[in-house]
């Protein structure tokens, strides 16, 4: 197991997906940049050129011993990808940190984000089977339900909106070839989502699509559970679709204690890890490059006593990368 912890080796397994390459992007800029990384991912993406430390790179297929001798696997591509070869990396010895939401689920995982320890008064596990950086919607989520349990929560009901880059580079693609599509009066392609996305807000796409907005909801709601670890009460989750190409934004309505204010709430989330804005509101865009929650500040319902309205954004990709990399930096303490 010393070998094991004195290696250099850290495997980014998924690493031709947006969050692989925001994972490589962020480790070569901190404590781990001299490391030796291996780049995995799935056959269709094997060979492709790519860079790791400042020198070319090849992604590669996973084979036997693709994990040996690694200190940190972190995986970043599809679930079912992550579900395959967990159990390998898990039995090389490595710390394994996922990225995919494939292991929430999953028996001895620990979620993690960088206010949890805090809010969760535990430390964080070490010597876990696995270790969670979730999604930027169920960080969201979780970290605002925490924060919220010391004003009297009663009950919070959280609404993620989507971009197309949860699906990749070719989701991106898609809503800008149905964008360019639709302005000049042109019939749609569907191959990623079978439905239009462009100019629209959606609560699932079409029956073909490989991309559930169901798996979505469910992946979030199996994340919260996980980073509340049965600190809080679970609030209701949806999560819809948004016209929008990177960047997460999210709406939740919230019961308080009736003695709760504007002040004591602000400060909780400010703890929580929240940025607090003043003047123009959050959105994906004033989210985007910022590895922090945005929110706006809190607003009492009029009409119903006790009830909150919050809104803020996240980015999507580099969110749970550099969450991620802060839970490699806390192990390796």
């Amino acid at each position: 197991m010393s070998s094991i912890r004195d290696s250099h080796r850290i495997v980014i397994a998924g690493a031709s997906s947006l969050l692989g390459a925001e994972l490589k992007s962020l480790l070569e800029e901190s404590r781990f940049a001299a490391s030796d990384f291996r780049l995995l991912d799935e056959e269709m993406a094997a060979g492709t050129l790519t860079e790791a430390g400042g020198e070319a790179a090849v992604i590669q297929a996973v084979e036997e011993g693709s994990f040996d001798c690694a200190r940190f696997v972190f995986f970043t591509g599809s679930a079912q990808f992550t579900r395959a070869n967990a159990p390998a990396a898990r039995q090389s010895g490595a710390q394994v940190i996922d990225l995919s939401g494939a292991l929430a689920e999953q028996p001895g995982t620990v979620g993690w984000f960088p206010a949890a320890d805090a809010l969760r008064n535990a430390a964080l596990e070490r010597g876990s089977a696995a270790y969670a950086s979730a999604s930027a919607a169920a960080t969201a989520a979780a970290a605002l339900t925490l924060a919220l349990a010391s004003t009297g929560l009663r009950r919070l009901a959280f609404t993620g909106f989507q971009s197309v880059s949860e699906a990749g580079r070719a989701g991106v693609e898609e809503l800008e070839s149905q964008t360019s599509q639709l302005l000049s009066f042109q019939s749609v392609g569907k191959p990623v989502f079978d439905t239009q996305v462009a100019f629209a807000m959606l609560d699932r796409y079409g029956s073909e699509s490989l991309q559930k907005l169901s798996s979505a909801r469910a992946r979030v709601r199996a994340e919260v559970r996980l980073l509340l670890a049965g600190q809080a009460t679970l609030p209701a989750v949806q999560i819809l679709h948004a016209p929008i190409f990177y960047g997460s934004a999210f709406s939740a309505c919230v019961e308080l204690d009736s003695a709760a204010d504007q002040a004591g709430i602000s400060n909780a989330c400010k703890a929580a890890g929240f940025a607090l804005t003043e003047g123009d509101g959050p959105s994906n865009v004033s989210a985007a490059g910022e590895s922090r929650m945005q929110l706006a500040a809190p607003e009492r319902d009029p009409d119903q006593p006790g009830t909150w309205w919050f809104w803020g954004a996240t980015d999507n990709i580099r969110l749970p990368a550099a969450n991620a990399v802060k839970l490699a930096d806390k192990l390796s303490s």
